[in-house]
């Protein structure tokens, strides 16, 4: 059985949240609190393996652990990047294109074990790790990518933020109007949703004078925390069933 969920509706909105979540956390961390990146990294890594280790010993698909696993991707990723980017000095382009060529590497490596990346064939040990090893490195290069930007393009967040709602709009668009892989368009909007939500926290949480609206980052992490659980409270999810492309049960594998 699957243990990750289907590509619904719910799904992206959680995961827009917990991108979000993710920057205001990552921040209110090393930022707020004044911890700095590397600390910072090294606490969301354990996290993050933990939550890694949990899910794939779970038996069944539990949305409560699933969502605790992706926001602790989310701020890993967001004070992972932060570190490669800036504390290592190699930039938003550095960091970007490095981010970029680890992912498309397990992405490859993926699709050589297992023989697919498509989301329904989350289903054995071999493809969750897999699957949470990629997710990893689309956070952290998602958060690099908002900041690039964000700030080197000089798009600021607001604009930014557009920018990225704009692509995800458009791979909206291709799902139902052209026939592109499903699998490939997921991961497509799976990468934008992480710039969109890094670029959205920066906005809520940096000063004003920074382009951003100086609000506390423990405020706004609270309320998207906030917003996660009454969703997940309100709304059932279900795993993602297999023999679907996009994992959502309605467009077939192609053959």
């Amino acid at each position: 059985m699957s243990k990750v969920p289907a590509a619904t509706l719910l799904f992206w909105v959680l995961k827009i949240a917990a991108t979000t979540l993710g920057e205001t956390g990552g921040d209110a961390v090393t930022m707020s609190l004044n911890w700095g990146y590397l600390a910072g990294s090294l606490i969301f890594t354990a996290l993050f393996v933990v939550m890694v280790i949990l899910q794939i010993k779970a038996i069944a698909f539990h949305p409560w652990l699933y969502w605790a696993t992706i926001v602790a991707t989310t701020t890993l990723g967001t004070t992972l990047a932060d570190f490669t980017d800036r504390s290592m000095g190699i930039g938003y382009a550095g960091g970007v294109t490095l981010l970029l060529t680890l992912l498309l590497l397990s992405l490859f490596f993926w699709y050589r074990v297992a023989g697919s990346v498509a989301l329904s064939s989350v289903t054995t040990r071999k493809a969750e790790m897999f699957y949470w090893v990629t997710i990893m490195f689309s956070q952290t290069l998602g958060t690099a990518l908002g900041d690039w930007t964000a700030d080197s393009l000089g798009l600021g967040f607001a604009g930014s933020t557009v920018l990225f709602g704009g692509l995800l709009l458009l791979v909206a668009g291709a799902y139902f109007l052209t026939s592109v892989s499903r699998t490939v368009l997921f991961w497509i909007a799976f990468v934008l949703t992480r710039p969109l939500g890094a670029v959205a926290g920066d906005l809520l949480d940096k000063p004003i004078g920074s382009g951003g609206m100086a609000l506390s980052r423990y405020t706004a992490s609270a309320v998207l925390l906030g917003f996660m659980v009454i969703c997940l409270l309100v709304f059932k999810q279900r795993p993602a069933p297999s023999g679907s492309e996009s994992g959502s049960g309605t467009v077939p594998e192609p053959r």
